[in-house]
């Protein structure tokens, strides 16, 4: 295949996942809107919200074994058919049952409604991680950065559409006519798959991966890369803290301003995401993206303990806007870093392992920090010693609480990106990244005949390319060659 093919297929890869993401976004979010306004339960919501990110750090494991098991066209073909299927469903029980049964949190219509729901918007994140892993197989070596950087532009515009559209879909159609735009376009991704040619060969099995939770292949391919397992226990810390974000951005942002307001706040500042990753699509993350992903995550830490330091919400949404714009980059980080030094067969299952643990450290933190905060610290903060003690450093405000908090959890990510810097993993997966040997075409054929690869030999019908060439083998650093795989 020539290399405008690869572009072409990628892009419209990255199309049909914009539609697709705005889709399942759309719909959850509407959800969310929906039975909040309806029963004004915060329990229910948060009960939602937290299965939500529990579902996707348990599937998430499964998920990267079926990317890894399967063609990446394959794969999104399924990802789109199951989440259609399941807003079908919902629709279904939405015109079966009343919408009084639907919303009894004591009955089961509720949480069946709501389980179907959640399980179509788990699903994407099969496509998401195959995107991942299309990457490496469409996008040459030195370009993954600025593909990684457009994957995160197409999450933020995500997020930004449906921040705003899902509640006025809500407000002015009602959810059943809400359900029947998601069909639509989940089956509109279907349709358009169907046209998309990816270049790529017919995995050949693991024989080592004998179950759909191949965990033991997942802890292989992360050990293959010496200090790879170390990173995604740092970002999984740093999605830690910014479960304290996640779980009191909402509550300061309603104090500063009413719901709508705050509403049209939030798209705003999600503008962020767009130009983060728009700038990491023109620009990329320089030789070394850990040492960027460590800047960034310093950088997001200064921003989370600065912007609240006073109760005004021009500080509280350009900080916010700026906290955004730096989520990109941090992800592209560590998605180029697993593409270069991890082997193309089994990157589907670390991207499983690290999606799974950075999506459950999260609503961990949320659960944990919403009680202290509402229980421990807010009230203190509101009390005379509170003030005496703070007031100097945070003001005055109705939520000086909530700043302490982001304050202090700021302060805590800039100290342990710092720290970072000095570990032997840091000098390691550096090093590692720096020596990983780039495969040209015609490389993989040497390797092949002492370890058989299924990459290296794609079928008749897809001809190899540059980028399927370059899709794993050997990770060495400093010279020294690390264990090879026996896939063979």
């Amino acid at each position: 295949m020539q290399r405008t093919a690869a572009k072409t297929a990628f892009a419209n890869v990255l199309v049909n996942t914009l539609i697709a993401n705005v889709t399942t976004s759309f719909l959850w979010f509407a959800l969310t809107f929906w039975v909040y306004i309806e029963t004004q339960s915060v329990l229910a919501t948060g009960i939602i919200g937290g299965a939500y990110m529990l579902f996707i750090a348990f599937f998430a494991m499964v998920f990267g074994t079926i990317v890894d098991r399967h063609r990446k066209h394959t794969v999104m073909l399924l990802s789109s058919v199951i989440s259609a299927a399941a807003f079908l469903v919902a629709g279904i029980l939405y015109l079966w049952q009343p919408e009084s049964a639907l919303l009894d949190l004591g009955g089961p219509w509720f949480w069946l409604f709501s389980l179907v729901i959640l399980f179509g918007g788990v699903i994407e994140q099969l496509r998401n991680i195959a995107l991942s892993t299309t990457v490496t197989l469409l996008v040459e070596e030195d370009r993954r950065a600025n593909a990684n950087g457009l994957v995160g532009t197409v999450q933020g515009l995500a997020f930004l559409v449906t921040s705003v559209f899902s509640g006025l879909s809500i407000g002015f159609l009602g959810m059943g006519w809400t359900l029947v735009i998601a069909i639509a376009a989940m089956a509109l991704t279907f349709v358009h798959l169907l046209f998309i040619r990816i270049p790529e060969g017919t995995p050949e099995p693991d024989p080592s991966a004998s179950s759909a939770l191949d965990f033991r292949g997942s802890v292989k391919a992360i050990r293959l890369a010496p200090g790879l397992f170390a990173l995604i226990i740092f970002s999984t810390f740093n999605n830690l803290i910014g479960g304290v974000y996640m779980a009191l951005m909402d509550p300061y942002g309603l104090t500063l301003f009413d719901a709508q307001t705050w509403g049209f706040a939030l798209a705003f500042a999600s503008t962020g995401f767009l130009i983060g990753g728009g700038l990491v699509a023109k620009f990329g993350l320089g030789a070394k993206p850990m040492r960027t992903l460590l800047l960034v995550v310093i950088a997001m830490g200064l921003l989370g303990a600065v912007f609240m330091l006073r109760e005004w919400w021009p500080l509280f949404v350009v900080g916010m806007w700026m906290y955004m714009a730096l989520v990109p980059p941090a992800e592209a980080a560590e998605q180029t870093i697993i593409q270069k030094v991890v082997p193309f067969d089994r990157q589907g299952r670390v991207f499983g392992v690290a999606a799974a643990m950075e999506a459950a450290a999260a609503p961990v933190t949320a659960f944990l920090i919403a009680p202290i905060a509402q229980f421990l610290i807010i009230p203190f903060m509101r009390s005379p010693e509170g003030d005496r003690q703070w007031g100097w450093l945070l003001g005055e405000g109705e939520a000086r609480g909530i700043a302490l908090i982001c304050f202090f959890a700021g302060l805590i990510m800039v100290v342990v990106g710092g720290l970072a810097f000095l570990t032997r993993s840091y000098r390691t997966l550096t090093d590692l990244y720096a020596h990983a040997p780039a495969r040209e075409p015609g490389e993989g054929e040497a390797d092949a005949a002492a370890s058989p690869s299924p990459e290296a030999a794609p079928s008749d019908a897809s001809p190899p390319i540059d980028p399927v060439s370059a899709r794993g083998g050997r990770a060495g650093a400093d010279g020294i060659e690390a264990p090879r795989d026996d896939r063979a």
